[in-house]
């Protein structure tokens, strides 16, 4: 409730402020640049349907290169824990890559595969790929040595310590890694998007802010938010589901 009411109370200043000309003049703008909520809200009403297919198409983007990076970054992460040489050759690499900015490997994507669809996965996959492959192996790596032990001494094999230990002990943290990937991964649909798209809440971004159709562009960031806050909420609800002893 605590969220909600101080949400509450930021819209509500921002409601008179913006009514009341207040905003307008403090940036030195016009009326029409500095909407209201209830102005966004109307936009939003009025532009459902265009919102919702360009949400659809971001959504989707989302959807599969979180996808991407999830498998990818268990693979690794259990690659590199398994071997030592596959962490010592590869762990350096994984964390060089991220930094290289995503705008600047956005552009090279759409050129190599053009303007479809492929980019913007490959985008969110790069963003999501390294809080998930450092969180689970960090999982991995935190397992009990004395519960090793004690699982050795009743003769298990190394299959049955990575599948009875290990993966119990790293799931925590693969859930950890996962909310932080997913928050990102709009961040990196909108700069896919960005870069080069013909539909998607980035592509409807750029074009209401070359309209000034302020109001319409603040409800699409509304929703692409609120994705977001939907998809952490509904990876919260799994982790709680499976990871019962948390």
């Amino acid at each position: 409730m605590l969220p909600a009411l101080f949400l509450l109370t930021l819209v509500g200043i921002w409601q008179l402020a913006a009514s009341t000309g207040l905003l307008a003049d403090l940036f030195g703008l016009e009326d029409f640049l500095v909407p209201s909520p209830a102005e966004i809200g109307e936009a939003l009403w009025e532009n459902r349907t265009l919102l919702a297919e360009n949400a659809w198409v971001t959504l989707r983007e989302i959807l599969l290169g979180f996808a991407c990076a999830l498998v990818a970054g268990i693979a690794f992460a259990i690659a590199m824990h398994l071997s030592g040489f596959v962490l010592r050759s590869t762990y350096p690499l994984v964390i060089a890559s991220q930094t290289i900015p995503i705008v600047a490997i956005a552009p090279i994507l759409v050129i190599w595969f053009g303007f479809g669809i492929v980019p913007k996965i490959l985008v969110v996959a790069l963003v999501c790929f390294f809080p998930i492959t450092v969180a689970t192996l960090n999982g991995l790596s935190s397992v009990d040595p004395e519960a090793g032990k004690l699982m050795r001494t009743l003769y298990a094999s190394r299959w049955q310590i990575f599948r009875r230990l290990s993966v119990p002990t790293s799931l925590p943290y693969l859930f950890t890694g996962i909310k932080i990937s997913i928050v990102f991964a709009p961040i990196g649909a909108l700069f896919g998007e960005w870069v080069g798209s013909s539909s998607g809440l980035g592509h409807q971004i750029l074009q209401d802010n070359a309209q000034l159709q302020t109001a319409r562009l603040f409800a699409a960031v509304a929703i692409l938010s609120a994705i977001g806050l939907i998809l952490f909420g509904l990876v919260a609800l799994v982790e709680r589901r499976v990871v019962t002893w948390r």
